[in-house]
């Protein structure tokens, strides 16, 4: 698919199940400052009215947002893989349909990545909300070292913008089972071991939807995907054997008691 305008943002957003929320996510990105990307919704077998409420904003703004589907339910990594077939912009952004941005989120990171060509990658803090507002504030503004990787994923992948480029030199996400959940610690990995290099703004730019019971969506299974993915990583960036020993946290963060786990969370 080739760009025949000046688009200089592809939003790539793997849908699924998000009826109830979904038009406040795409209505974030219409109130955007910068007006200057479309958005590539894929939807990954959706069983509720996620696909019609897509489908009604394709409608209304011909050319602004594209719906592709899958052909059955295939998880996050293969879906955002079909959108970034689409994707023929100099720059790539994520968004959830859960999800909020914060009107300058797309004006920040596109300056910010247009005046630092060092960087591949620009992300920001989240703030975490539910039902009763803001529990929660991530921290930024810092350059993400290969240090950063020790204590999990070192952005938050979906306020992150990122040059195309980038995306291609590493084939985009890893379509592996192993990975669901944690595709994009995998991703940052390949992209920093092909030499790219992505920065933390300081602001917060977007809210993400979010349980203070998280305790509730604990799974083994995904903390010890966190685990075997650290361990590829930090062969891939070459770190020295002593890391190792981090790959162990994700294993320690899954047993700890509910009351405790939450109280980490909070904070």
């Amino acid at each position: 698919m080739e760009n025949n305008d000046s688009t200089r943002i592809s939003v790539i957003m793997g849908i699924y199940n998000c009826g109830p929320t979904l038009a406040e996510a795409l209505d974030s990105l219409l109130a955007q400052t910068c007006q200057d990307f479309k958005v590539i919704m894929c939807d990954d077998g959706s069983r509720d009215n996620t696909c019609e409420i897509a489908q009604s904003y394709v409608d209304r703004f011909p050319g602004k947002f594209i719906l592709i589907k899958n052909e059955k339910n295939m998880g996050l990594n293969f879906t955002l893989n079909h959108c970034l077939e689409y994707a023929d912009t100099e720059y790539v952004a994520r968004m959830d349909g859960d999800d909020l941005s914060t009107p300058e989120r797309f004006q920040t990171e596109l300056d910010f990545l247009d005046s630092h060509p060092q960087y591949s990658i620009v992300s920001t803090p989240m703030h975490y909300f539910d039902e009763k507002g803001i529990f929660r504030t991530g921290t930024g503004g810092y350059e993400v070292s290969e240090r950063h990787f020790l204590n999990g994923s070192p952005f938050c992948h979906a306020p992150c913008m990122v040059r195309t480029k980038a995306y291609q030199d590493v084939k985009g996400y890893t379509v592996e089972t192993k990975l669901l959940g944690v595709e994009d610690y995998h991703l940052w990995f390949k992209m920093y071991a092909a030499g790219h290099r992505g920065y933390v703004l300081e602001k917060p730019l977007y809210k993400m939807r979010d349980d203070r019971n998280a305790a509730s969506r604990r799974t083994f299974g995904r903390y010890l995907r966190v685990s075997r993915v650290m361990l590829r990583g930090f062969d891939m960036l070459q770190m020295p054997a002593i890391y190792r020993v981090f790959a162990l946290k994700p294993i320690v963060t899954a047993i700890l008691p509910n009351r405790i786990y939450n109280l980490f969370h909070r904070r």
